[in-house]
């Protein structure tokens, strides 16, 4: 796995396999994990407790998120608080908003001064980001996570979004800006021209870096021999 040591972005593995997070653990290339419920629901993880402690045990020295999962903010304070406790290095993820669009900012605020590490999770819109940072920043530290990838999903340009949200959180040295659900490898090209401080990358993606910088023409001629070759293999003829 190659990648340009002068980038300033980090990547974090975005992912609920254990075997593969524990192996990219050991790649200073990684430097931080986030899973969610449908990462771990197509992983087939039935045990959200014994995955996590799991991986815990193995992974001490990189952050690693964890989503609450009730939709209602007494209990995702409950459940955030025994996240929390599982080690120093885990960030708990609290949605924007639950899903009847209320605002989670309350709860953002209770978690972030007591001590427990939120990233918040799912956010779209800059006017989101300012209405969740001022209640984020009353802790040590905290992430944004805006879901580049969603946005752009939808036919808007995310770069611009994403811009304007770390030009707003230069007031907020302790909040990391995180460029969540990436669809291809030139999220990290932009991730990082723009100061991005971390992108969220799948396994399908990382098994892609080696491709950053490679000749086109090698790539082109690449290209070719595996069409060439799956018609050999599929028994095609005319």
């Amino acid at each position: 796995m190659e990648l340009n040591k002068n980038f300033r972005v980090k990547i974090f593995a975005d992912g609920a396999e254990k075997n593969e997070m524990l192996e990219l653990a050991k790649n200073p290339l990684i430097e931080g994990f986030t899973t969610n419920p449908t990462l771990m629901r197509k992983a087939g993880i039935t045990d959200y407790r014994k995955f996590a402690r799991e991986v815990l045990d193995e992974i001490k020295n990189k952050p690693i998120s964890f989503e609450v999962l009730s939709d209602e903010f007494n209990e995702m304070e409950r459940q955030a608080k025994e996240i929390a406790s599982w080690g120093d290095n885990v960030y708990v993820k609290i949605p924007v908003t639950n899903t009847k669009g209320e605002s989670s900012v309350n709860l953002i605020e209770k978690l972030s001064a007591s001590g427990v590490k939120v990233n918040v999770t799912a956010i779209m819109t800059v006017e989101q980001l300012k209405i969740v940072v001022p209640a984020l920043s009353r802790g040590s530290a905290g992430y944004v996570s805006i879901f580049a990838g969603r946005i752009a999903d939808s036919g808007r340009d995310p770069v611009p979004i994403m811009r304007e949200a770390l030009d707003y959180l230069k007031a907020y040295p302790n909040i990391k800006l995180i460029w969540a659900s990436p669809r291809e490898i030139f999220n990290i090209i932009q991730a990082d021209a723009i100061g991005c401080h971390i992108i969220t990358v799948t396994n399908d993606l990382l098994k892609k870096l080696h491709l950053i910088g490679k000749d086109l023409n090698e790539f082109s001629l690449d290209t070719v021999k595996m069409f060439y070759e799956d018609a050999k293999r599929a028994g095609f003829s005319l």
